[in-house]
């Protein structure tokens, strides 16, 4: 028996093939890049079946593939006629072009209203709703041929089995749906001038579509929660961080916490019918990245990590502030910027690494903190956890045990998951989370990170303004 996870992300598409026992069997990559100019951030959707065909092609050359679930990015739209033609291309969840829609749409409802229905605490271009009205408003000729509104995962589902669904974790961020009754709102489509002959039907994750040359369809889960199924993050107390392009930390969460003016904190609709919470920091391992290509281009992450381990706690003073795309989480500043502080002629390379890993480190801590809910594991994800040096860092950083895991691409395993419950053989998520296996467990081992914590703290106070 095989199941297949595909994890559709804002610049590739993975897809991992899984036996029952949750070994992995096959994997691949795609990349695409986006059109992207200004504030519109744009892609061929019919480019994104293509990928996608191509991927469960290739695993149906080396193995029977038995089901298989979808996840993507949450807001990507698709727009088609009634027979399921693209109208426009798909707008990607990055665009920001509806800027006025969205304080349209907060002047009209408020901040409060639309979180206590909706989860989200603020309004933004980047949710559909604020997408939808740009176009009807901008575009009056495309709007009128628009019958359909999909979202990325309901749109492969429809390529692959032509059935008009989607699954309720897709469309938390949308705006239009009401995550405490796990239906759409109908306020708000009056607002925005959308029928809900215009939306697919709601279903829940984990639930057989149709079938795709022999091969059983399954709804999946937004990203990030079918990512915190397959690193097993099922239940409060356990987090996830992924330190990838960005930093994402999850935390499932019973009930929706009271609207707070002060926070920015997204609750999202859960797989299992209750929530979770996501932060999000905009700038993590791109910073890494982006020093080793500007300035270390011929040393390895590797060899990189090693020389960060040459140098003490607090880098001697050395500060960055990891704010290159601004900041976002726990405080919202698109016109922050990176700097480094305190910086002297002693300063040498390993230096400048180690202060952007601790930079990073201090964001973890930051935010767990901001989420105040009671933390026993973090389990790491991403890129970030394959340095031994961050990840115990992280621990000590907040004092908390990190587990790094044996699969590093959870997004498709939790989708292989979702469809092995799918056709049933699977009782439930839960049922397999003793298979998720742990590679590494850091503990914290009392290193002091208080005083690079602080002066971190400081240059955030002083410079992100």
């Amino acid at each position: 028996m095989h199941l297949m996870g595909i994890d559709i992300g804002t610049t590739s598409v993975k897809s991992g093939v899984f036996d029952e026992t949750l070994e992995q069997k096959l994997s691949f990559v795609a990349d695409y890049t986006l059109d992207s100019h200004g504030d519109i951030v744009e892609f061929d959707g019919e480019e994104y079946w293509t990928i996608v065909k191509g991927e469960i092609e290739k695993a149906c050359r080396d193995l029977k593939i038995d089901a298989l679930a979808v996840d993507t990015q949450c807001e990507t739209l698709i727009l088609t006629d009634d027979f399921g033609n693209p109208v426009r291309q798909a707008i990607v969840w990055l665009d920001n072009r509806a800027t006025k829609e969205a304080e349209e749409i907060e002047a009209h409802f408020g901040r409060q209203k639309v979180y206590e229905i909706t989860g989200q605490p603020e309004i933004t271009a980047t949710w559909p709703a604020c997408k939808l009205l740009w176009v009807k408003k901008n575009e009056p000729e495309i709007w009128a041929k628009t019958k359909k509104v999909f979202l990325l995962e309901d749109w492969i589902l429809y390529k692959l089995t032509g059935r008009f669904v989607t699954e309720k974790t897709l469309q938390s961020s949308t705006i239009y749906f009401d995550i405490r009754q796990g239906a759409w709102w109908q306020e708000m489509l009056d607002f925005i001038g959308v029928g809900e002959d215009m939306l697919p039907e709601l279903l829940d994750s984990g639930v057989r579509v149709g079938n795709y040359r022999g091969i059983e369809v399954v709804t999946g889960a937004m990203d990030q929660i079918s990512g915190a199924i397959g690193a097993g993050v099922l239940q409060k107390g356990i987090v996830s961080e992924m330190t990838g392009t960005t930093m994402v930390i999850f935390s499932p969460c019973d009930d929706i916490p009271a609207f707070d003016e002060k926070s920015i904190i997204p609750c999202h609709y859960n797989y299992d019918g209750k929530y979770c919470l996501l932060t999000w920091s905009a700038t993590a391992g791109m910073a890494l990245k982006w020093f080793k290509n500007a300035l270390c281009e011929n040393f390895s992450f590797a060899e990189l990590d090693e020389l960060a381990g040459k140098i003490s706690i607090g880098c001697d003073g050395l500060t960055f502030l990891p704010y290159l795309c601004g900041s976002t989480m726990p405080k919202y500043n698109p016109s922050a910027r990176g700097s480094f502080t305190g910086l002297t002629p002693e300063h040498t390379r390993g230096h400048f690494v180690r202060s952007i890993m601790e930079a990073i480190s201090c964001t973890l801590k930051e935010n767990l903190d901001y989420l105040n809910l009671p933390v026993t594991e973090i389990r790491a994800m991403g890129g970030g956890a394959n340095s031994p040096l961050w990840c115990q860092m992280k621990a000590d950083m907040t004092g908390k045990t990190l587990v790094t895991l044996k699969n590093k691409e959870t997004a498709c395993l939790g989708g292989a998951i979702l469809a092995g419950v799918g056709i049933g053989i699977f009782p439930s998520v839960e049922s397999v989370a003793d298979r998720i296996l742990a590679k590494d467990v850091y503990t914290p081992k009392g290193a002091d990170y208080t005083a690079a914590y602080e002066n971190y703290r400081k240059a955030d106070r002083i410079l992100n303004v």
